[in-house]
């Protein structure tokens, strides 16, 4: 169960930078309200993690969870905000994906 609460607390990881871009993107109000969101997608994406590594090893926990939260980040940049895609960058993100899953595989 706390690996399901780990990977949705990695989504919300995704979410906050997400909206940390959105916040960058623009200005007045809805920069605030952008960054709000950013707030508490932060919030809940640490509480998460809390819970998750209160029974999983802190090191794959927090690993799994910059990875899943990393990977995602620039899955949302080349989907939304139309970053690059290059051959080295998909690379690179494939890699990254293997580690996880290798971490989890060898986590007790």
């Amino acid at each position: 169960m706390n690996w399901i609460i780990l990977i949705i607390a990695g989504l919300f990881e995704v979410a906050f930078a997400y909206c940390l871009g959105k916040a960058k993107e623009t200005t007045g109000n809805e920069m605030y309200l952008w960054f709000g969101g950013f707030l508490v997608a932060l919030s809940i994406s640490m509480g998460l993690l809390i819970k998750a590594t209160q029974t999983l090893p802190i090191g794959t926990a927090y690993a799994v969870w910059t990875g899943i939260g990393a990977v995602g980040t620039v899955l949302v940049g080349i989907i939304v905000f139309k970053e690059p895609a290059t051959l080295l960058r998909l690379f690179f993100l494939i890699t990254l994906i293997g580690s996880i899953i290798g971490l989890k595989a060898v986590a007790h």
